[in-house]
């Protein structure tokens, strides 16, 4: 029996290729954005698998209507893809309240409203699973991604939390973790009022952002394609690495990681009460 998909920012990047991806192998998504607009081609070139469904995942009650809808509808919601999002830039000093919020409220609380939307009805029918886009930024993080970062470590231990919560009621959660991919991520991104400050550090990463946007290595048909494959296996990983620069960068993280722990695992130890 074909599923059913809701993919948040299903108009670009990584939520058009998880669409297309999901209407080949013969099942009906509900392609969800701000302008839905840009979803025309899809739903005309896919008019039986493909509608378009306006979301603004910061607003509770376009989740809530939105997920009703669909429920109402087709009856269940069998694939929950929070894919919306975008990039920052910007030193930890640089960024204000304002940035931060704004950007928890699309990569985290919208997320979040979307699980406690759609797991009651996947917990009744005791199956489905939810596809939770982080980064390998969601592992690590260097100058200038700080705030994305935090955004998406929060997401990455709420939805650790999750898959244990929901795995009795045979409900899948999968963490895909992407490298530099071809996507509009930097070309819709925001950025704090640069300072000269951290132009030695912050500085190279908006350079890089700037020199590689449009040449990312990543290939987001092929990472769709992989996302698709480890929920169709047996055995999901909790965590889906997508990219050689994101196995790279992980792997040099927790290698690090595991050194430090060693180094002073003496002194971690010994803080106990007694001898």
């Amino acid at each position: 029996m074909s599923k059913v998909w809701l993919v948040t920012g299903a108009n670009s990047g990584f939520g058009r290729a998880i669409t297309e991806a999901a209407v080949e192998a013969g099942d009906v998504v509900i392609a969800t954005a701000r302008r839905v607009a840009a979803l025309d081609d899809l739903v005309t070139a896919h008019p039986d698998q493909v509608e378009a469904l306006p979301l603004d995942v910061t607003d509770q009650k376009s989740i809530d209507a939105a997920v009703e809808d669909v429920v109402t509808r087709h009856g269940r919601i069998d694939v929950l893809v929070n894919n919306a999002g975008r990039t920052h830039v910007g030193a930890v000093e640089e960024s204000t309240d304002e940035e931060l919020r704004s950007l928890f409220d699309v990569h985290f609380f919208g997320p979040a409203a979307l699980v406690r939307a759609v797991v009651p009805h996947m917990r009744t029918r005791r199956s489905g699973a939810i596809v939770q886009l982080s980064s390998m930024g969601g592992q690590l993080s260097f100058a200038g991604f700080g705030a994305y970062s935090a955004t998406k470590f929060a997401l990455e231990g709420l939805s650790e939390a999750l898959a244990d919560e929901v795995r009795p009621f045979g409900i899948k959660v999968l963490i895909v973790e992407p490298g530099a991919f071809r996507t509009g991520l930097f070309t819709n991104g925001s950025a704090s009022e640069p300072s000269t400050t951290y132009a030695d550090t912050v500085g190279q990463t908006r350079a890089m952002i700037e020199s590689s946007n449009g040449s990312q290595p990543g290939d987001p048909t092929k990472a769709a394609a992989a996302i698709l494959a480890a929920l169709e296996a047996d055995d999901t990983p909790l965590r889906l690495p997508l990219g050689s620069d994101a196995v790279d960068a992980i792997t040099g993280h927790l290698d690090s990681v595991r050194a430090e722990l060693d180094a002073w695992e003496g002194i971690s130890r010994g803080t106990a009460f007694g001898g």
